[in-house]
């Protein structure tokens, strides 16, 4: 496997946690308004993309192979937690 091969390989196993980091961000802009924002966009995305990536190893890890749906599961609800705790949900 070439450089190149590695590379897509990677960016295909971390292009869902990419994928749910953008759009929790993006919606928790609408979905809680009042909750100041403390990191800047770019921290926040990047928080959320590597708590989500981190989950999508530890699913490797435990199903041994990826693309199970209960890791994309798990991902969704580990960039929501992050996404709330981000924007200090619970003092609303």
């Amino acid at each position: 496997m070439g450089p190149i091969d590695l590379f897509l390989h990677l960016f295909n196993f971390v292009a869902p946690a990419l994928a749910v980091a953008l759009l929790v961000t993006i919606c928790a802009r609408f979905v809680m308004p009042n909750v100041a924002q403390a990191p800047v966009f770019i921290a926040r995305v990047a928080i959320n993309f590597v708590a989500c990536s981190l989950v999508l190893l530890v699913g490797l890890w435990v199903f041994g192979r990826d693309g199970k749906m209960a890791t994309y599961a798990a991902m969704v609800l580990t960039g929501a937690t992050s996404q709330w705790l981000l924007g200090r949900g619970w003092k609303t």
